[in-house]
C-alpha cells in the first residue's frame, strides 16, 4: 500500500468539511435534498481516491481517479448552487469552493500525467 498522500489528505479533509456543511443545512437551514447531493459527491471524491491508491493496477488506479474527478465537478457544482439560492452565504461556499478547485487541480494534475505516460 503506497503512504498517505496530499490528494489523500486534502481530499479526506475536505470530506470532513461536507459532512459539516451537511449537518448546517440540514439543521439549521432545514434544507435536505441539496444537502444530501452535496455529501454523497463530496464524501465519493475521497473515497475514490482511497480506492484509487489501494487499486490492483495502474489502470484500476486510473479508472477510479477519473471517477474521483468526475464526484469533485460534481460538489463543485452543487456548492454554486447552494450559494446561488442563499443555503450557503458566499464566504462559506467560497472557502469550500476554493478546496474543490485545489482537489481537481490535483487529480486533474494526476491524470494529466499518467496520460503522458501512458502514451510515452
Amino acid at each position: 500500500m503506497k503512504t498517505e498522500n496530499i490528494i489523500q489528505q486534502k481530499s479526506y479533509a475536505f470530506a470532513i468539511r461536507i459532512v459539516n456543511v451537511y449537518k448546517y443545512l440540514i439543521e439549521e437551514k432545514k434544507e435536505f435534498v441539496l444537502a444530501k447531493q452535496l455529501l454523497r459527491s463530496g464524501t465519493s471524491i475521497g473515497a475514490n481516491v482511497e480506492e484509487a491508491i489501494g487499486g490492483q493496477s495502474q489502470k484500476d488506479f486510473y479508472a477510479k481517479l477519473n471517477i474521483s474527478y468526475k464526484e469533485a465537478r460534481e460538489t463543485n457544482y452543487w456548492l454554486r448552487i447552494l450559494r446561488d439560492t442563499s443555503f450557503l452565504n458566499e464566504k462559506e461556499a467560497e472557502s469550500l469552493l476554493i478546496d474543490c478547485e485545489e482537489i481537481l487541480k490535483i487529480i486533474g494534475s494526476i491524470i494529466k500525467t499518467m496520460k503522458g505516460k501512458a502514451n510515452s
